[in-house]
């Protein structure tokens, strides 16, 4: 009687189970409606966004899954549910899985677009607000980005534990913030073990500040903990932010299997010890500041890389091995101790650096060390290597090149006449990465000129002709007189081109002839323009870039262009960038430059001293300046942050004359604080001098083959007291 009893009690329970616990699935169309949902989702649930933009929102995606039987939030159909505007997503629970939102045309406005938890707990047993056994996957964050670049935020930041994040697609985050953290600011959060594989990390460009990582796991605030993430199969391009793509501030994680394609910066260990680096492949192309592996503190392994054509230099180097600061507190450079660098391949990387930032103050070297079984390839033949301190704390053994390595170098090297080595397979191809339902970057000609419009001569014409288009193009103007009498809004990238100096003629009415708005890039081409009829006011220029912040990057060339009769005023620029607003590209080139009450290139708006600056770079060719008082340019970098590549400007082939000095330093040109300047092949007459002035970073200032009549030719300072100078002057020649 009782076993019958009993076996009928089990079939019932095992009957009455299911239906109490039947997973469904909840399609919202609107806010309102998930929000009725979500508080009283069970194991199994799915709910399924319908198709169509979700503005303005902000969800909150908190439940209890089982492994067995997650809780999804997905795109009933992946890719056509738009997250945009102010919106983001927080998550808090366990065994939750999101699938297939796209977050594009607007940002977060809180400090995350995806966070992995929805408050910080309120003490160590407390995990209600920390996202556990979480996985994102396939979704996408393409230009999600707050309009003004020096705001931060992250993308996504990863809390909680055994959280995994794959298959997802970021590309295009413009402002400041890493792209994804991994963050350990709790015991929660701590040796968490998340999984960060086959993502597509696309491109991320110059920020032109610190800030720019893509990928940083950990802070040095807790760097002496563990984190013991994995980070593999993901693919990075063209990843430009700063000088750190990925930035390691924590212990023993897993760097594997990666693909570094084009990225400008260097996979850094930054913080942290006990951290494996193996079988990624960094693929430069010759690319400027390709970078590849930058080693600091203590049991690092670097092991089976392949790194090719990386171009970079410094802390972007391609293998660079830094000085440590003796009992370095914990946010500074700790030695590198007990490091394994070994069967990695190196093919046409630039240069390998031991002892890098070596000073008075990181003066220890490293320690302990071993490079061995490695193989180093240089078309060239020449050596890669710089040693910058002692490498005596370094055992090299059992290497090869095809290169004479010197002799503080020859015991640990054998050169191989013909030495050679396949390219590698790529641990992980782009095609394998991110969604196949959303597109990857491709590289295009930022001017699109399939788009033209003939403008003839007039009042407007201009204006009325640049609403006509759909989109970039190009304006061709005939030859005339050409009149605009409000300033022209770009907001496109937009060609502008004439029949010739001195055939097409411009002049303009208002404080501008053009503002370059968020994103646009302008050339103007084969014209003459003329400030005569511009107003007797302050702050005039022919170009300047947008009053508001700048989320996207500018681009701006003037080739084959005569600017004069800007005198109107005390206070005519030619070119100039105003704070929060930044340029990929400014170029000069065959251009003039004639009676100007003002600076021809002004590019000094940030001056806060944080690192930031407005151009990354800045080319002067074939061009002559007369008569500039604030001289042919300024351009300024200030601060001592070590995290960007730029300013870089190269003068080329110029003739400045009776320009006595730009801003208020004397100066014909001002480099405060760039990074990287070649003065070569051109003529100052009668003009104020150069002013180079270091700040940090190891500058490389050239001042090479020019005349000049009137001494001295340049002045150099150093702003940071004890910093040593890297600036170079050859063959320069004066004449009275």
């Amino acid at each position: 009687m009782n076993n019958k009893l009993s076996t009928l009690s089990g079939v019932v329970a095992l009957t009455l189970v299911p239906a109490l616990c039947a997973a469904k699935d909840y399609s919202v169309a609107d806010f309102s409606e998930y929000q009725k949902v979500a508080g009283d989702l069970e194991p199994g649930d799915r709910v399924l966004l319908e198709d169509g933009v979700w503005r303005d929102v902000e969800f909150v995606f908190s439940a209890k899954g089982t492994e067995q039987e997650p809780i999804t939030l997905a795109a009933a159909n992946p890719g056509k549910a738009i997250i945009s505007g102010r919106s983001n997503l927080q998550l808090a629970g366990e065994h939750l899985v999101v699938r297939g939102l796209v977050f594009k045309d607007g940002y977060t406005p809180t400090d995350s677009v995806i966070s992995f938890r929805t408050a910080k707990p309120k003490d160590e047993s407390d995990y209600s607000t920390i996202a556990v056994d979480t996985r994102l996957t396939e979704v996408v964050i393409d230009d999600f980005s707050n309009p003004d670049r020096y705001e931060t935020d992250y993308w996504v930041s990863v809390y909680g534990k055994n959280n995994r994040i794959d298959h997802n697609h970021f590309s295009f985050k413009r402002n400041k913030g890493v792209t994804m953290a991994v963050k350990l600011d709790t015991e929660h959060s701590r040796e968490n073990r998340h999984i960060i594989e086959y993502n597509y990390f696309g491109p991320r460009p110059v920020l032109g500040s610190n800030g720019g990582e893509t990928l940083r796991i950990g802070t040095s605030h807790y760097s002496l903990s563990d984190s013991l993430t994995t980070v593999a199969h993901n693919y990075f391009e063209h990843c430009d932010g700063e000088v750190e793509i990925v930035s390691n501030k924590s212990g023993k994680n897993v760097l594997k299997n990666n693909v570094f394609f084009e990225s400008r910066g260097t996979l850094t260990l930054r913080h942290g010890n006990g951290n494996l680096v193996e079988g990624n492949a960094f693929i430069g192309n010759g690319v400027d500041h390709t970078g590849g592996i930058r080693v600091i503190n203590a049991d690092q392994v670097i092991k089976n890389n392949y790194l090719s054509g990386l171009a970079g230099s410094r802390f972007g180097g391609g293998l660079v091995v830094v000085n440590g600061v003796p009992n370095s507190p914990i946010n500074r450079y700790h030695q590198v101790d007990n490091a394994l660098i070994t069967g990695n391949t190196l093919v046409n990387v630039e240069r390998i650096i031991f002892g890098a930032g070596s000073d008075e103050e990181r003066s220890a070297a490293p320690s302990n060390s071993r490079f061995v079984n490695n193989t180093v390839i240089n078309d060239s033949k020449e050596s890669p290597f710089e040693l910058h301190d002692s490498v005596k704390g370094i055992d090299f053994s059992g290497n090869k090149s095809n290169f004479e390595t010197g002799d503080e170098l020859e015991g640990g090297f054998k050169k191989v006449a013909g030495l050679d080595v396949s390219a590698p397979v790529l641990p992980v191809q782009k095609t394998e990465v991110g969604v196949s339902w959303y597109p990857k970057f491709e590289k295009s000609d930022r001017f699109n000129t399939e788009q033209s419009v003939n403008v003839n001569p007039g009042t407007d014409t201009i204006l009325d002709a640049y609403a006509s288009l759909d989109g970039a193009g190009e304006l061709v103007l005939a030859a005339g007189d050409f009149h605009l009498s409000k300033t022209l809004l770009l907001n496109e990238a937009l060609v502008i081109r004439g029949a010739g100096k001195g055939e097409t003629r411009l002049t303009f009415g208002r404080k501008s002839l053009v503002d370059l708005l968020n994103g646009s890039a302008l050339r103007l081409q084969d014209l003459s323009i003329s400030g005569v009829r511009a107003p007797d006011d302050k702050a005039n220029a022919v170009i300047r870039s947008d009053s508001k912040p700048m989320g996207k990057n500018s681009r701006l060339e003037l080739l084959g262009v005569e600017v004069k009769d800007l005198d109107i005023n005390k206070d005519f620029d030619v070119i100039k960038l105003r704070q929060s607003t930044f340029a990929d590209h400014v170029i000069v080139k065959d251009s003039s430059f004639n009676n100007i009450k003002g600076t021809v290139l002004k590019l000094d708006s940030e001056k806060d001293d944080y690192g930031m600056y407005n151009a990354e770079y800045i080319t002067v060719k074939n061009s002559q300046v007369n008569n500039a008082t604030g001289g042919l340019m300024t351009v300024y970098r200030g601060g001592t942050d070590e995290s960007t590549f730029g300013p870089h400007v190269h003068v080329d082939g110029v003739t400045v004359t009776a320009s006595p000095a730009a801003d208020k330093s004397g100066s014909s040109i001002v480099l405060h604080g760039v990074q990287r300047g070649l003065i070569e092949n051109s003529h100052f007459e009668d003009s104020a001098p150069i002013l180079v002035q270091h700040t940090v970073g190891g500058p490389v200032i050239r001042i090479d083959n020019n005349t000049y009549n009137q001494k001295p030719l340049y002045k150099v300072e150093s702003v940071v007291p004890g910093m040593e100078s890297t600036f170079n002057a050859d063959n320069n020649n004066f004449s009275e």
